[in-house]
């Protein structure tokens, strides 16, 4: 029903341009004549008048004149002006409707976005709620070997993981647009990339890591939490869309101002086309292979806003030979002496 009344709309808003258009064409065309016979009516008078004071009696010698020469310059200016005004009128109509449609897509996209969102949150939240609730259940009706209380367990624990994470994402999501402040301490953020793929190895027993620093890491200063939710938001989307055994390679190089980071997995990529929209809200990348993975589209919202606010870079490109790579730039601080005592994830 929604559609159908965006399409009448759109329909409705094309038939009042086009009128516009063609009443506009109409007074053109009518203020073109209109300026014709009146330059042809003052033209007559003007030679009647020359023939009965001047004694002007040839067509040669009246249009020789400056009298009409001036007139006829006149009327060429006035003819300038409407042809101009018409072309003025034809660009910024054609502007103003481009503004509209472009207005009118993002407004599209971004409720077609936020009517996604609540689909995949209602089933991210449902889905980790109904396993949780079988597994008590199972709890309640039965006596389970010890066996099998370990796994329900495990199972249960990585559904309120899941939970947590989630409902982490959408808070500060919502504080990202708001009140969000980088509270600084100093990180070791090896130590701490090396405690995330200790954790996820739990949950992806098959992945393979490879962590390589190209040089002595420095301690950079940033946000403890914030900076956590980037790089395990981009290492569990590397083994989302990665096939088992999920192959992924972290690289650190420090260099003189930056500290540079490298995450790169052997996934199925994404399309160039979408490269450029991956960092909105909402916005999940619109192919069946990753539609069928669970996601919100907050998570590289998340992360790209968080970096902006370190004062870091992210990009995105193609891995080699196949697979995305994201490329990661924090600042390192110039006064290394300007560190806090204590260290988070200190080696």
């Amino acid at each position: 029903m929604e559609k159908r009344q965006s399409i009448q709309l759109r329909l409705l808003s094309y038939v009042v341009i086009a009128y516009m258009m063609m009443a506009f064409a109409w007074w053109t065309i009518l203020l073109f004549t209109k300026n014709e016979d009146a330059f042809l009516a003052k033209r007559d008078k003007l030679r009647l008048i020359m023939a009965a004071e001047m004694g002007v009696q040839t067509d040669e010698v009246f249009f020789k004149s400056e009298v009409y020469k001036e007139l006829q310059q006149q009327y060429q200016r006035q003819e300038m002006m409407i042809l101009g005004e018409a072309v003025v009128f034809v660009i910024s109509l054609a502007i103003g409707v481009w503004l509209i449609n472009r207005g009118y897509n993002k407004e599209m996209l971004a409720a077609q976005q936020r009517r996604n969102f609540l689909l995949s949150i209602t089933h991210e939240l449902k889905s980790p709620l109904a396993s949780i609730r079988l597994i008590l259940e199972t709890f309640q009706k039965r006596k389970l070997p010890e066996e099998q209380l370990e796994k329900f367990n495990k199972s249960a624990l990585q559904e309120v993981d899941r939970l947590n994470k989630l409902v982490n994402d959408l808070l500060l999501s919502a504080k990202l647009e708001t009140t969000y402040q980088v509270h600084e301490t100093a990180i070791d953020l090896v130590s701490m990339l090396e405690e995330m793929m200790d954790k996820l190895a739990i949950k992806y027993p098959e992945a393979q890591w490879q962590l390589t620093e190209t040089g002595d890491t420095p301690f950079i200063r940033g946000d403890v939490d914030g900076l956590t939710s980037v790089f395990s938001n981009l290492l569990e989307n590397a083994l989302k869309y990665s096939p088992a055994p999920a192959q992924i390679e972290i690289v650190i190089q420090p260099s003189s101002h930056f500290l540079e980071i490298d995450i790169a997995d052997q996934g199925i990529g994404i399309p160039d086309r979408e490269k450029s929209r991956i960092f909105d809200k909402f916005y999940r990348v619109g192919n069946e292979d990753t539609r069928k993975t669970k996601g919100t589209g907050l998570g590289l919202y998340i992360v790209k806003q968080i970096i902006l606010a370190h004062q870091g870079k992210i990009q995105i490109s193609d891995n080699t030979p196949q697979g995305v790579r994201f490329q990661i730039k924090l600042p390192i601080p110039v006064n290394k002496m300007a560190y806090d005592q204590t260290v988070v994830g200190g080696r």
